[in-house]
């Protein structure tokens, strides 16, 4: 076990509260911050930003361009702002203003996509995100950021504020597992170890990160020794962390609620094919819109569950034992 302390699984915190307290924590320290909606603040909490900082909130209505448009604005007059309405919003009608006058002009603004994933269940496949990461990868000078919890959203969302440059920020709706102590500190562009292993590497974001953790202890009922690491960045994603894992363990599992197309799986792929091409399975939606349901019932029907992790992790020992058999008849 890595020297961070972990907190027990199961004990959840609402992840967008978490996100409505840390921005008024925010406003209370800056006040060049400035927060926008597109008229969702009683859904993602920023609220409670309004409610404290009344003159230093904008509601721009049901407009996710406007919206995207005139936080560039306020960035270009010297405010730190940062734009709230659902995930998929952003990463659909508000596109073409993303890349062009957020990406490519390179503006200092912050965007908070809530009821990501699947987490926006009930109101089915138009509103669920799993393409996101995908399509914001895709876009030059923009960083993604994924927190896991509660926790990881108070300590990240200063960082976030204080980055220059556009920033994508990931936000569950629901309810997550409490996965770090006090003495987590993480840094935007680096992942963290959380569990320490020789056998195989889970690489997670977001609510995968608590699933992770739970198949890693699941797999040392086999003697599987898993190493956990969080990777709360997407992009730029911590490449260094990625290749040494490769060649510590000889394989990898990817774990994101997102598209297994393009978002952290992919990122990892693209790296070790350029540095330490090893084994990876990647654990997430299987290029597959989703349905209407309880959000963690649709969790586990598409893949995202914790046997899913250790399953996944099987195979790819699987395939690690294959490729040593290979070497060693190449060897021989």
């Amino acid at each position: 076990m890595a020297s961070m302390t972990l907190n027990p699984l199961g004990e959840s915190t609402l992840m967008r509260k978490a996100y409505g307290e840390a921005l008024v924590e925010l406003g209370r320290n800056r006040d060049d911050l400035v927060v926008l909606s597109a008229d969702v603040q009683s859904s993602d909490f920023s609220s409670m930003f309004e409610t404290a900082f009344p003159d230093r909130f904008i509601n721009v209505g049901i407009a996710e361009p406007a919206l995207v448009d005139v936080a560039v604005g306020l960035a270009n007059a010297g405010k730190i702002p940062i734009a709230n309405t659902f995930a998929f919003l952003f990463a659909t009608r508000a596109l073409e203003m993303v890349r062009t006058h957020l990406c490519y002009a390179g503006a200092n603004v912050k965007l908070a996509g809530a009821y990501a994933g699947l987490s926006d269940s009930f109101d089915g496949p138009t509103h669920q995100t799993v393409a996101d990461l995908a399509i914001f990868r895709s876009l030059p000078n923009i960083t993604i950021v994924v927190p896991a919890d509660a926790s990881a959203v108070k300590k990240l969302l200063p960082q976030i504020a204080a980055w220059k440059g556009p920033v994508y920020f990931r936000i569950c709706r629901n309810e997550v597992p409490a996965v770090f102590g006090e003495d987590y500190q993480p840094e935007i562009g680096k992942g963290i170890t959380l569990i320490e292993g020789s056998d195989v590497t889970i690489v997670a974001c977001g609510i995968m990160v608590a699933r992770a953790v739970q198949a890693a202890w699941q797999l040392r009922e086999n003697n599987i020794r898993a190493r956990v690491v969080e990777m709360h960045t997407i992009k730029p994603i911590d490449t260094d962390l990625v290749t040494r894992c490769a060649r510590e363990t000889g394989v990898l599992v990817s774990a994101e609620e997102h598209s297994i197309v393009g978002g952290l799986g992919g990122a990892i792929a693209e790296c070790l094919s350029e540095s330490c091409p090893v084994p990876l399975e990647r654990v997430g939606v299987n290029d597959a819109f989703a349905e209407c349901g309880p959000y963690l019932e649709l969790l586990e029907k598409y893949g995202l569950g914790v046997d899913a992790i250790v399953a996944a992790a099987e195979r790819a020992l699987a395939r690690k034992a294959q490729e040593s058999s290979k070497l060693i008849c190449v060897a021989g």
